[in-house]
């Protein structure tokens, strides 16, 4: 994907949709939280001793998310830069960089996008005792780039007005004229909810992700911008379903335990998919080791309780487990897909605004 085609749909911005379709980092109303005592690597094969030199990384991340946990390793003694923006204009700018980039490290918000850059050779191949750390779904087929946490879609729903058997185990069932009536809340402009359709397309082809977007639109569903506003207006009881990530729900719950809304996981769709923040390490990287120990933090046991216990995302190493009233990742059906192949945003784009989602 070259540069101009990011600034053709660049330009689409101005009304809410960035090169990719990410109108916003999935993370931008996401806490800080609170920072762990320390920040370390994991164990046996990882970087050892002091790493010199200056690592930068564009983050697509937003930085009350994981600028604790970077300033963090920086106490500890590694020099390190970060350029935040959103994870498409930022794979962007690498592209249009090229060889010139002062880059080492792209943190993207999604898989697609790393799997864009991958595809335009920009990534280099992280050493095989980082990727080891995670399963093989949550990482690159060519070991380019890998998952740091993980996110899964859910169907939220108001305990009060549903009952957990009336839900339906495909999303295919929320076209069914009974979730009529604005009973649905979904956010089109949304980078997570794109990334949904993406793979909505990946696994069953863009006629059925049409025919799924029509039979969505038929039942009138309330159009919100982001997952906060879904999750708040499920709350109220002004929707009975909604379209989101796990990650959300925790953070309502955490001020009102009793808040009235559940997960509901559909099975072995793209409405139980579980898409990752991941790294990648660029071409310009001029100093490897360096890339690599961050992300050997990333994947410690501190950074990923943090994450875990204080953003309600999945670990993605074992030893640690996802908090909260979540499934593990091995409770959930997930569907068979290779993440790399949810770069096309374009085309989701393109389906989105042909259907008149947009």
């Amino acid at each position: 994907m070259k540069r101009r085609t990011f600034i053709k749909y660049a330009a689409t911005a101005a009304i809410g949709l960035s090169a990719f379709g990410i109108i916003k980092t999935l993370y931008a109303d996401a806490p800080a939280g609170e920072v762990m005592d320390n920040v370390s690597g994991t164990d046996s094969g990882t970087v050892s001793g002091t790493v010199s030199g200056t690592l930068t990384i564009y983050s697509g991340r937003n930085e009350k998310l994981i600028g604790p946990l970077i300033e963090q390793i920086k106490a500890a003694g590694m020099d390190i830069q970060v350029r935040y923006g959103e994870t498409a204009q930022l794979a962007a700018t690498i592209l249009e960089e090229g060889a010139n980039s002062p880059a080492h490290l792209y943190f993207a918000q999604d898989a697609g996008a790393l799997g864009a850059l991958s595809k335009e050779g920009r990534l280099l191949k992280i050493p095989d005792y980082l990727l080891e750390k995670v399963e093989p779904g949550f990482r690159s087929p060519k070991g380019e780039w890998m998952g740091i946490t993980g996110r899964a879609r859910v169907v939220d729903y108001n305990i009060n007005l549903v009952k957990s058997e009336e839900l339906p185990e495909s999303i295919w069932g929320l076209t069914d004229p009974k979730w009529g009536n604005g009973k649905i809340g979904w956010a089109p402009t949304n980078g997570s909810f794109q990334a949904f359709v993406t793979a909505f397309r990946v696994l069953e082809g863009d006629a059925k992700a049409k025919d799924w977007l029509k039979g969505i639109q038929a039942n009138k569903p309330q159009v919100y911008p982001g997952n906060t506003p879904i999750v708040a207006a499920l709350g109220k009881g002004e929707i009975h379903v909604g379209l989101v990530n796990n990650y959300y729900l925790g953070q309502f719950k955490k001020e009102n335990p009793d808040f009235p809304v559940a997960h509901h996981y559909t099975r072995g769709d793209a409405g139980s998919m579980i898409n990752v923040a991941g790294v990648g390490i660029l071409d310009t990287a001029k100093n490897t080791k360096l890339a690599e120990s961050f992300i050997d933090k990333m994947l410690g046991r501190d950074a990923q309780m943090y994450f875990a216990t204080q953003t309600g995302e999945y670990p993605l190493i074992k030893g640690v487990d996802v908090t909260g009233n979540q499934k593990p990742l091995s409770e959930i059906k997930q569907p068979d897909i290779d993440l790399s192949n949810l770069h096309d945003l374009r085309g989701t784009l393109d389906l989105l605004n042909d259907v008149g989602v947009l």
